[in-house]
C-alpha cells in the first residue's frame, strides 16, 4: 500500500480507531507553514480568504490542472502572517492549516489508485502516551468530532474545488501574471508562477458558459478571487513592516 502525502506533510500513515495520538497544542502549527509562502485554499473559502490574502491559481503540472491558493509571501519561503511563531489571530486561517496533523489522502494498492480516501496522519503524532479520539467500541468521542467534521467538509469541498478549477481552465479563463515589488531601499522582487482570471476573457463567453459559471457557483468565487487580487499590496505593507521599511510600491503585471 502507497499513500502520498499531501503538500507539507512528512510522512503519514493511516489513522485506525484504537490509535492515540499527541494533540497539536492550542496555536501549534505545522513546520511547513515556516517555509511557504503560499497555502491552498478551497472552493467555500473564497467568500472569507479574499478578505485577507490574494487568492491566486498555480499549476504543478504544465497546465493540465490548476489550484486555488491564499498568498503569504513575497519571498520563495516566506510568510507574513507568522507573530512570535503564531499565526496571525486578526487574519483567517485556512483549514488545509488547520486540519493538520491529519488529512485525507488516495492510496494506491498493487499499483491502482483506490477510489476512497483514506483518513491518515502526520506519522510524528503518534503517541503511546497520547489521546483516544474513539472508545473501546469504536465510537467518536468528544475531541475527534470537530476534526472528523472538518475533514469531510474539507474532503466535499475539494471536489468543488476541483470542478472549479477545471472549468475556469477549460473555458481558457486563466493567464499568468508576475507580482513586481518594490521596497524602499530594497531590489525589486518578482513573484512568478500565478495565474488569475482574464477579465477580458470572462465577458467574450457565450451565454451557455456565463449560465455555466452562475449555476456551479464560480462566478461568486471568480469576483472574490479578482478582489482579492488588491490585497498584494497589503501583503507588500506586511513586507514593508517585517524589514522595517516604511514605505513601498506593488504593481502586477
Amino acid at each position: 500500500m502507497q499513500i502520498n502525502p499531501p503538500f507539507g506533510y512528512q510522512k503519514i500513515v493511516p489513522f485506525y480507531r484504537n490509535t492515540k495520538i499527541r494533540l497539536p497544542a492550542a496555536g501549534e502549527l505545522p513546520a511547513f507553514v515556516q517555509a511557504t509562502n503560499a497555502v491552498p485554499v478551497s472552493y467555500t473559502e473564497f467568500a472569507v480568504a479574499c478578505r485577507d490574502y490574494p487568492l491566486a491559481f498555480v499549476t504543478t503540472d504544465n497546465g493540465k490542472s490548476f489550484s486555488p491558493v491564499a498568498i503569504i509571501g513575497i519571498a520563495g519561503s516566506e510568510n507574513l502572517f507568522l507573530r512570535d511563531g503564531q499565526w496571525d489571530k486578526s487574519v483567517y486561517l485556512p483549514a488545509y492549516i488547520r486540519r493538520y496533523p491529519f488529512c485525507m489522502a488516495r492510496v494506491t494498492l498493487d499499483g491502482q489508485e483506490q477510489a476512497d480516501r483514506l483518513v491518515c496522519i502526520e506519522e510524528a503524532f503518534l503517541s503511546e502516551a497520547g489521546e483516544a479520539m474513539f472508545d473501546e467500541a469504536g465510537n467518536p468521542l468528544p475531541r475527534w468530532e470537530p476534526t472528523g467534521k472538518l475533514l469531510e467538509e474539507f474532503e466535499r469541498d475539494l471536489e468543488r474545488t476541483r470542478e472549479m478549477s477545471g472549468i475556469l481552465a477549460d473555458f481558457g479563463l486563466l493567464e499568468p501574471f508576475t507580482l513586481q515589488a518594490v521596497l524602499e531601499g530594497a531590489q525589486p522582487m518578482n513573484l512568478g508562477g500565478m495565474f488569475r482570471v482574464d477579465e477580458k476573457k470572462l465577458e467574450l463567453l457565450n451565454a451557455a458558459q456565463h449560465k455555466t459559471l452562475i449555476r456551479k457557483g464560480v462566478m461568486g468565487r471568480i469576483y472574490a478571487h479578482l478582489i482579492s487580487l488588491e490585497n498584494f499590496a497589503r501583503l507588500l505593507t506586511r513586507k514593508a513592516a517585517s524589514t522595517s521599511t516604511s514605505t513601498g510600491a506593488a504593481q502586477t503585471a
